[in-house]
């Protein structure tokens, strides 16, 4: 059994895994170790390379997901698929230093620690040749994440770590899986607190391949933050479907007024016109935002577009009813009122099972 699984999730990664594989074995030397790439199906081929390798080499291992994507899931199901007391996660770029893994690991072992973090924050450590937007972007994300977490860390979204087997499963079904930083996601999910400490490394350039960092990034990271806030209190993607489901009121009403008044069109052809708009735009939202981890593109967008019609007609349905028997005895506002909820409700359990459900 390997005393160390090293977790790298890929994704168009197929110049540097074999490269990777070989500065692991020049610097693990002495060591029980697996790599596990966890790759979100590639379509140049990084899965088929590793495989390959794995033919070669038992110590590397290919996890490939179909139908599934993000960095922080593609972790989770990595340190789930080994039986290692202890992980280390770092991307397949290169641009974190391996050579600095044996001295995070001994540090995690003989200091008793739960987490090593290899860190560009702390004394010793750089960014590299980052450009100014995207150090300030890091800087910005790391404040906010220690309003959160005060854990003592310098660099608290370091994608580059290691951690001992248990402290992971005591939050492992806790854990959003959003976004990047699955670190930030393990200490913020973490009940009491965390023995962790820090090695300093320089961030280095990527060689090959191209950066999936971008605004998208900072989004998701902004979007995992409020879930940690709120969750607590109600479901965050419940939240996240009754803010668009609102927003959709708002696209409701300026359609119809722009048909009816502005254009002069039959009432009833522009009501239903502005209710086809808004239930295509609190689509669209639902599928960028709320259920990105499950969005639909292509064909398959059509699809669920024609799924989210049914399942909201259906909760008009239930509106009108429930509002309806309410009515008489309770007056119009708790009606109206009464019939949102169970509309919204069943709006978001319905499409939840048949419009994102999961594959």
């Amino acid at each position: 059994m390997a005393e160390l699984a090293i977790v790298v999730p890929t994704y168009n990664e197929a110049a540097n895994v074999t490269r990777l594989v070989e500065r692991l074995e020049s610097t693990l030397t002495g060591l029980s170790w697996e790599v596990i790439f966890v790759d979100d199906d590639s379509p140049d081929g990084t899965s088929s390379i590793v495989r390959d390798m794995s033919r070669r080499k038992p110590h590397v291992r290919c996890l490939q997901r179909i139908g599934r994507r993000g960095l922080s899931r593609a972790v989770i199901e990595g340190i789930l698929s080994t039986s290692a007391p202890f992980v280390a996660v770092m991307d397949a770029d290169l641009q974190h230093d391996e050579s600095i893994l044996p001295v995070m690991f001994h540090k995690l072992i003989n200091d008793g620690l739960d987490v090593v973090v290899g860190s560009r924050y702390v004394e010793g450590g750089s960014v590299g040749d980052w450009a100014s937007s995207r150090h300030l972007m890091s800087r910005f994300a790391t404040r906010l994440a220690h309003q959160v977490i005060d854990a003592g860390l310098s660099d608290p979204m370091s994608g580059f770590f290691v951690l001992r087997r248990t402290t992971f499963e005591a939050v492992a079904h806790d854990l959003s899986g959003h976004g990047y930083k699955i670190l930030f996601d393990i200490l913020a999910s973490h009940e009491g607190p965390v023995r962790v400490g820090e090695v300093p490394y320089t961030f280095r350039v990527r060689e090959e391949g191209e950066s999936k960092l971008g605004y998208g990034v900072l989004l998701e990271f902004a979007i995992m933050l409020a879930d940690k806030y709120v969750s607590r209190f109600v479901p965050f993607r419940f939240l996240l479907f009754s803010l668009i489901g609102a927003s959709g009121v708002v696209v409701h009403f300026s359609v119809l007024w722009l048909l009816y008044r502005g254009m002069a069109m039959e009432f009833g052809t522009a009501q239903a016109t502005a209710t086809m708009v808004a239930m295509t735009s609190n689509y669209t939202f639902n599928n960028w935002l709320t259920y990105r981890d499950r969005r639909h593109t292509g064909l398959r967008w059509f699809v669920g577009l024609i799924s989210f019609y049914a399942v909201c007609g259906l909760g008009v349905v239930a509106n009108v009813g429930v509002a309806t028997a309410l009515f008489a005895n309770q007056g119009w506002i708790l009606a109206a009122a009464a019939g949102a909820v169970v509309g919204t409700v069943w709006n978001y359990a319905a499409s939840a099972v048949v419009t994102w459900r999961r594959r």
